[in-house]
């Protein structure tokens, strides 16, 4: 799968005194783009109910990647 995205990288952050996951894209050279370079960031709350629906997600990209 990873063949098709962008290449990106993940790192833990601060935002308003709470960590966050952030997935950004970055260049060649690993360097986090500076224009729409974030792809997504969520906190600790989200991340759990991502774990929770991790299989509900994945059933998701299975039938929607082939759109």
């Amino acid at each position: 799968m990873s063949d098709e995205l962008a290449p990106h990288n993940v790192t833990v952050e601060e935002f308003k005194g709470n960590k966050i996951l952030k997935i950004y894209k970055v260049d060649e050279e690993g360097n986090e783009l500076e224009k729409y370079g974030t792809v997504v960031s969520f906190g600790l709350t989200k991340a759990k109910y991502i774990l929770e629906n991790i299989d509900h997600i994945k059933k998701f990209v299975e039938t929607y990647s082939k759109d």
